[in-house]
């Protein structure tokens, strides 16, 4: 585990792959830490000729917590009073700019799923010139589009239990809401990445301060027509959470984006999809470094 000051916080990361492949940076989702990047997902983009970066986002996992910001008032954010939020996704992308800056990386490769998505838009949007390609995985370019299922909303919003047990048994039951479908699911690997969590940091209100970040930043579609990057979204056709219309209109944002969508798929990445989705990623970087 290695760690980075960037934009005035700590990231923990760790790499995979040479060096000298193409820097690929994967962002995580909503109060996901980097260890829900399964090393064999990672291992498998090294394989084609990344250099594959996986972090912590600030407010989760070996990052810097902002403690002293406190808990947001999310009701209130998703009733439009958004003044309670310390950050913006913008300043997460600007957390992703810095780590990439501290690596000695110009030019980097951004996927992201889900807030993930959203942080690596925002960081095509902001940083241009540091931008290769963009990937984004079961996002959405604003909150109104794709707005989850109302049994989705409930899960995401259930307050978790300050226990390692409850926590795991939560992560099982969130995937029977969440998960994929047409595809079955891992359950020691869910288990045991849940436990993990726990262990390196369990801090509620980090995830609510990083869903106040969400919905304090607004539309990003006017921002996204106007990037000429090489990108790619894909999006599962059965995602409660952020729904298919998401990662349409993340696609028709994009000019020149590719849409990928795949049956079954719900809010996570299937294990049976990740050489699709590996092949599909390899194929825009390179064309982008050929560019």
């Amino acid at each position: 585990m290695n760690r980075v000051k960037a934009n005035g916080i700590e990231i923990a990361y760790d790499t995979f792959g040479d060096a000298g492949g193409r820097a690929l940076l994967l962002i995580m989702g909503l109060g996901t830490q980097m260890i829900s990047w399964d090393e064999e997902f990672c291992e498998a983009l090294a394989a084609t000729g990344h250099y594959v970066v996986r972090f912590d986002n600030r407010d989760t996992g070996l990052s810097t917590h902002l403690h002293e910001a406190g808990s947001p008032d999310i009701a209130a954010a998703l009733g439009g009073d958004v003044s309670g939020a310390p950050y913006r996704l913008a300043d997460m992308a600007d957390d992703v700019a810095g780590l990439a800056a501290a690596l000695g990386l110009d030019g980097v490769h951004v996927l992201g799923v889900s807030m993930g998505g959203m942080i690596a838009q925002e960081f095509a949007i902001r940083h241009p010139g540091r931008t290769l390609s963009l990937t984004s995985i079961m996002s959405t370019p604003s909150p109104e589009a794709g707005p989850p299922t109302e049994r989705a909303l409930g899960m995401l919003l259930t307050p978790s239990a300050p226990d390692r047990e409850s926590v795991v048994r939560r992560a099982l039951e969130s995937w029977k809401v969440l998960g994929s479908p047409g595809f079955p699911m891992d359950q020691e690997r869910l288990a045991r990445v849940a436990g993990e969590s726990f262990d390196r940091s369990f801090d509620p209100p980090g995830f609510g301060r990083q869903f106040a970040a969400i919905l304090a930043s607004g539309d990003r579609t006017a921002a996204l027509r106007e990037l000429t990057v090489p990108a790619l979204v894909i999006h599962g056709e059965a995602d409660p959470l952020v729904q298919l219309s998401g990662g349409v209109a993340t696609a028709d944002a994009i000019p020149g984006a590719k849409l990928l969508t795949f049956p079954g798929m719900g809010h996570d990445l299937p294990r049976a999809l990740w050489p699709k989705i590996v092949d599909a990623v390899t194929e825009l970087t390179t064309r982008a470094a050929a560019l």
